[in-house]
């Protein structure tokens, strides 16, 4: 659905309209048709059924550390970017349009994906402090320790482009990062951090709302939710409150290649993301776009950028 009074690429996500941690939210939607796809036969060389779009001229993302055994996505959670058609296709033809790991359909729009040059802009505490050069932006977010600047790090291939520290928070303003003088990272206040002053958990919170609600050169929102460990309502609420503001989200889990020991009561990644996927559905009219990361593997990485890449080429044609 394509929202005409905000001039972003919206994603059919809205919340529903009460928002509850009840369990009476987390139904399950009775069995719908279903693609099979297996985590190794993921690739995205030339011989693509996509054909208008580009080779993938990322290469593919360490994932050695995930299980062989096949997913089932069913088809009504699978996210189908605009003018994208897969009604003639078949699930072998289809699989082959599946970004590895995650949910999403690549399409036409899926190019100029490598990140070439990135280049720290400015530092904001206020929205309309931030670049005026309309360039298209993405902003990442999470909760306080979620591994937010290993990952940005990781996207840009350099590991100091985004400080990263041993405590916690260190993020306190809107930081802009101008990737191939074309487009923006932009790195915002992680959340949830005990530690931080009352009055300046406040100001981060004020401040990083607004510029959701207000920035219109934001194309999409990455919301990364730590994999490793048991969901928090924290980032339950969060997510929430992003789909009943209308601001277009992508799940981004992080730390995927973590795996606890079972013997001390942890659970595999893909565990984890499950069950936050079945909470979240009870407040959202459709899933969102999700996708498995790890900062260590590279996991993730081309597959965050080449959906970057087809929402942002959208974003500018329309």
């Amino acid at each position: 659905m394509i929202l005409a009074h905000l001039p972003r690429f919206h994603l059919s996500i809205l919340a529903k309209p009460s928002f509850s941690l009840s369990s009476s939210h987390f139904s399950f939607l009775n069995p719908k048709p279903s693609v099979t796809v297996s985590r190794t036969l993921f690739s995205f060389a030339s011989k693509s059924n996509l054909a208008t779009v580009e080779p993938n001229p990322l290469s593919v993302s360490d994932s050695t550390d995930l299980d062989d055994a096949p997913v089932e996505i069913a088809l009504d959670k699978l996210f189908i970017p605009p003018e994208t058609d897969i009604s003639g296709e078949d699930s072998a033809s289809l699989t082959t349009r599946i970004l590895k790991g995650s949910n999403i359909v690549l399409s036409k729009y899926a190019r100029d994906a490598q990140v070439v040059q990135a280049d720290y802009v400015k530092s904001s505490v206020k929205t309309e402090d931030c670049p005026a050069d309309g360039l298209p932006e993405f902003a990442l977010v999470g909760r306080s320790n979620v591994g937010k600047s290993s990952l940005l790090n990781s996207l840009v291939r350099r590991k100091r482009l985004a400080l990263t520290s041993k405590k916690p928070g260190k993020t306190q303003c809107i930081n802009h990062f101008r990737i191939n003088d074309k487009w923006y990272l932009v790195d915002l206040p992680g959340y949830g951090y005990a530690s931080a002053p009352h009055e300046l958990k406040q100001d981060w919170n004020k401040f990083t709302k607004d510029y959701f609600l207000n920035r219109s050169t934001l194309v999409s929102v990455f919301l990364l939710v730590d994999a490793s460990i048991p969901v928090k309502p924290i980032d339950l609420e969060y997510a929430s409150w992003l789909g009943q503001n209308q601001v277009p989200m992508t799940l981004i889990f992080t730390k995927c290649d973590k795996r606890k020991k079972k013997k001390n009561g942890g659970k595999k990644p893909e565990a984890n993301i499950k069950e936050f996927q079945d909470l979240i559905q009870g407040f959202f009219e459709t899933t969102p776009p999700w996708i498995m990361t790890s900062s260590v593997t590279n996991q993730g990485r081309d597959e965050i950028l080449l959906h970057m890449a087809q929402l942002r080429n959208y974003w500018l044609k329309h």
